[in-house]
């Protein structure tokens, strides 16, 4: 019998690790605060919260040496407004050599992410595929293609179609844009990456806050077989069922951005903004109705509160006051 439990002890041990793993934060950087601490505190930060992963949008000089030997996994962004200009294969390679490459020895890359929300009617779009492919091209010419992912990170308005979730379906402006990246991710063996906010559809589609805040005290929508009880479990499902009738039923979805403000509002509080993160953490150590039993790779919005954001609510999505001061009581382990 003790072997037993010593053994039920380590599978314990090793599902809470992967949990624990499977998380990381949003970095904004300097570029929308001008009053966060250094580089070297907020990895810190991270590293003391156990806190594995970080995601940055545009890579840059300060943050890269910082994570030279801090065994922090990293997703790293190309601005949309570099997009275009990644769409020459001479620029690719050479944004690889300076952002990349020269750091790969030490920085734990794991994905790249070519743009961030690209609307899919916008001027960028048609660059964003070819972007991709030449910093894919840059990333295997370094032979860095088995330890680097290169993606984009959408968001859940490219869904024309999402409740209930077996009926998920892009629309046709988003599958124009969409169908052939997913082609691209398939090929590649690389996740699709998403940003979902059961928040926004409270803010502006309606949803009732507790089926957010995965507080619902019932299963609220029923969906053949499956039964969804969080907006964060449906949006989800919503993708996967779009990403199988564009045959990308092969791909994983990593979940790149998912928050809760907690002021600017009726409904953006301290108080549901840290329900909303709490249940989120320990939600994500499991799976999805429709993808069940594996741990979600979720990158929490954000590490701090961001003063120079343009409108109200995207100022207050911090888990942390610049101060370092934990924002909720949370726990990332």
């Amino acid at each position: 019998m003790a072997p037993m439990l010593l053994l039920i002890g380590f599978l314990i041990a090793g599902l809470e690790l992967t949990g624990a793993q499977s998380l990381g934060v949003c970095y904004g950087g300097k570029g929308n605060a001008n009053n966060l601490p250094p580089e070297s505190e907020a990895v810190s930060l991270c590293t003391t919260n156990n806190i594995g992963r970080i995601r940055i949008y545009s890579p840059y000089t300060e943050i890269l040496q910082v994570l030279r030997d801090s065994n922090i996994d990293l997703i790293v962004g190309v601005p949309n407004d570099r997009i275009q200009a990644l769409a020459n294969p001479s620029a690719a390679s050479d944004w690889v050599q300076r952002n990349i490459k020269d750091y790969s020895s030490n920085v734990k890359f794991k994905y790249i992410a070519v743009g961030n929300e690209v609307n899919p009617t916008s001027e960028t779009a048609q660059f964003v595929l070819t972007a991709m492919q030449n910093i894919y091209k840059a990333i295997t010419d370094a032979g860095l293609q088995n330890q680097i992912k290169v993606s984009t990170a959408v968001d859940t308005n490219l869904l024309g179609v999402f409740d209930p979730p077996s009926t998920g379906a892009f629309s046709d402006n988003a599958r124009l844009f969409i169908e052939p990246i997913i082609g691209f991710l398939v090929n590649n063996g690389a996740p699709l990456l998403a940003n979902i906010y059961p928040y926004f559809r409270v803010k502006y589609n309606n949803q009732p806050v507790p089926y957010a805040l995965f507080t619902a005290p019932e299963v609220v929508v029923h969906d053949g077989q499956l039964e969804y009880r969080n907006l964060f479990d449906a949006l989800m499902d919503a993708m996967y069922s779009a990403l199988e009738k564009t045959n990308g039923g092969s791909l994983e979805i990593v979940v790149s951005e998912s928050g809760w403000p907690s002021a600017g509002g009726a409904v953006e509080t301290i108080e549901n903004a840290g329900t909303y993160y709490r249940n989120l953490i320990n939600h994500v150590k499991g799976g999805t109705p429709k993808r069940p039993a594996k741990a979600i790779e979720t990158y929490l919005f954000a590490l701090f509160d961001e003063n120079l954001k343009t409108e109200e609510i995207e100022r207050h999505f911090g888990l942390f006051y610049p101060s370092k001061q934990p924002k909720y009581n949370v726990s990332f382990s």
